[in-house]
């Protein structure tokens, strides 16, 4: 066995674990974190079934961002349609037989890439070209950028110009799942292409990419807007409370 697929073997692993333990504390962190006001954004709806109805139309269409910046609203949405079928189309490498809908979506893994490559460089251009947005923006938002358009590029690269053995790679990949090592291809584009994407799992639990879990945790967004039907008391303040009425009963 080849020191490079022992050396990506170790490397997914510790990403692997980095992403799920990392992603698990933060959203544990989110959900135990009190929210002491009624502080949705309004107009918002008055019921959950509002909220939940809310919800979908902010992860799904980005409603918000639409009603602040149509030209954003683009590009972003271009950018994650684009992830969406990227990463529906990689599900053939973790799936043995590969359903007949994952083979569809991997075939229109190009056009993925392409409208993942448009929607990054729009946020970029952004980022750089806008007074105002480049001001705010850290050095970590562009390398986050940078990153993605890196992996987007590194695999669009795989699927035109520099082809690799996709078998022998979901053979490896596979192989990481049942603890039986199997030869990662040498291809250097797909070592890049796999090396930044064990970046991406190491470093997204600790980045503003955590946003996709946490717009469910938002109180702006997963609040109805009831403060006259009903009173909103933290946990914490609640527990309080109750502590207050027994010591004084």
């Amino acid at each position: 066995m080849s020191g490079l697929t022992v050396l990506y073997a170790i490397l997914f692993y510790v990403a692997g674990a980095t992403l799920i333990f990392g992603i698990g504390f933060k959203i544990w962190r989110y959900a135990s974190i009190p929210a002491p006001l009624k502080i949705p954004t309004t107009p918002a709806p008055t019921t959950r079934a509002g909220v939940v109805w809310r919800l979908f139309k902010e992860v799904v269409f980005f409603t918000s961002l639409f009603k602040a910046n149509k030209w954003i609203w683009i590009f972003g949405w271009i950018f994650h349609a684009g992830l969406l079928v990227a990463f529906l189309g990689h599900l053939r490498f973790v799936i043995d037989p590969v359903w007949g809908w994952i083979s569809t979506t991997q075939a229109l893994g190009p056009y993925a890439a392409l409208l993942l490559i448009i929607g990054l460089a729009g946020l970029l251009l952004r980022r750089i070209i806008v007074q105002r947005i480049r001001y705010i923006s850290s050095p970590s938002d562009h390398l986050m950028l940078w990153l993605l358009l890196s992996i987007a590029v590194s695999g669009l690269l795989m699927r035109t110009v520099a082809p690799t053995d996709l078998a022998g790679l979901k053979a490896f990949v596979l192989g990481l799942f049942f603890f039986d090592w199997q030869p990662l291809p040498g291809d250097s584009v797909l070592v890049i292409h796999l090396g930044l994407a064990a970046l991406l799992m190491l470093v997204f639990p600790f980045s503003k990419l955590l946003h996709a879990p946490g717009v469910f945790f938002s109180p702006t967004r997963n609040q109805a807007d009831n403060p006259r039907e009903k009173r909103h008391v933290a946990a914490w303040a609640g527990a309080l409370e109750a502590k207050s009425h027994r010591e004084a009963s």
